[in-house]
């Protein structure tokens, strides 16, 4: 695990172990230095969700990360990659017009889709493995957003009826569904 990765994951388990929210103490939406205004006030929201189901998984055991709820659902370890692929699949989408290539598919696919594909391949890593990835995924987001601004952000996606803004919303919809499935699988878990 990385330095800054383990420091992080320390302060939230301490943060949750004296009963302090993590969020709680974010409790703003801004627009974040060196963003545009519209772009940093998304990526405020994205980074708040990210950071809430950090703090819900962050300390799970690998019998915790790889739990099925049932024989349909899927691992939390997983959902946290599919957050990463779903996020990956948009950079691809809005900054390149574009899909997966065949190597990216690859990497990415079972994640993406999940399913009986992803109970069987997407388990026995621990937590810490998927959320790596998808703080790896995320500063390539932030990097790239960094070089946009609200004009790129307003205009349609290239052969879309959808607009970067609206794209990046789902990104952020999509994280808040998974968190939510998490958390109660999370309870879940005996």
């Amino acid at each position: 695990m990385k330095p800054t990765i383990k420091i992080f994951s320390l302060a939230i388990i301490l943060l949750a172990f004296l009963g302090t929210d993590v969020i709680q103490a974010q409790n703003r939406i801004e627009t974040l230095k060196d963003y545009s205004p519209q772009i940093g006030t998304t990526l405020s929201m994205m980074e708040d969700l990210k950071r809430r189901v950090t703090s819900s998984v962050i300390s799970l055991n690998q019998e915790e990360t790889d739990f099925l709820l049932d024989e349909e659902a899927n691992r939390i370890g997983a959902m946290i990659m599919h957050l990463a692929a779903t996020e990956k699949y948009y950079q691809l989408y809005t900054f390149e017009n574009r899909s997966f290539n065949k190597e990216e598919k690859i990497k990415w696919a079972t994640a993406l889709s999940l399913g009986q594909a992803g109970r069987d391949a997407l388990k026995e890593k621990p937590i810490d493995f998927y959320l790596d990835i998808w703080n790896e995924v995320r500063e390539e987001t932030k990097r790239l957003l960094k070089t946009k601004d609200d004009a790129w952000f307003a205009a349609t996606v290239k052969g879309s009826s959808m607009n970067n803004h609206w794209a990046w919303y789902h990104v952020m919809e999509h994280q808040a569904n998974h968190m939510g499935q998490i958390r109660l699988i999370t309870k879940r878990i005996k």
